[in-house]
């Protein structure tokens, strides 16, 4: 039964040879995830966001900002989040805010004549939601955390 309702709830848990380390030292591994080719940023969650990180994707192209918020449990090495999403409501003219696991994958593309004088397809955007999630779960299941 744990594993299926592992499966529905989206709880990953970590190798089993690996040691958990303190909640600081977790902290200090997803703060350790920010730099100049990550296009996302993990901060200190603000008192109104009631959580200890906030991991923040402000997708410019798509008009889409991606929240994860993160809340540590340490008695159980666990770090418990919640997704949440804004992005534009053409039919309302506002913008559209949602919670929960929405996994999304979005390509542009546009045509061009190659050096043969064939046109081709050629991508100029990707943009992909587990861009975030991949490098937040790693990083909390190399800590030994769930």
């Amino acid at each position: 039964m744990g594993r299926l309702r592992d499966k529905v709830t989206g709880t990953e848990c970590p190798d089993s040879d690996v040691s958990p380390l303190s909640v600081a030292e977790v902290r200090v591994a997803l703060l350790a995830l920010n730099g100049p080719d990550v296009p996302f940023r993990v901060r200190n969650a603000l008192p109104k966001e009631k959580a200890d990180l906030v991991a923040e994707w402000r997708v410019r192209e798509l008009d889409m900002t991606l929240k994860t918020r993160m809340r540590f449990v340490p008695e159980k090495h666990e770090v418990r989040t919640l997704d949440e999403r804004w992005d534009p409501s053409p039919e309302h003219g506002g913008r559209r805010y949602s919670r929960g696991p929405a996994p999304e994958v979005s390509r542009w593309w546009r045509y061009e004549r190659g050096a043969d004088g064939r046109r081709r397809k050629v991508e100029t955007f990707r943009f992909d939601t587990r861009g975030m999630r991949n490098p937040l779960v790693k990083a909390v299941l190399g800590a030994g955390w769930t």
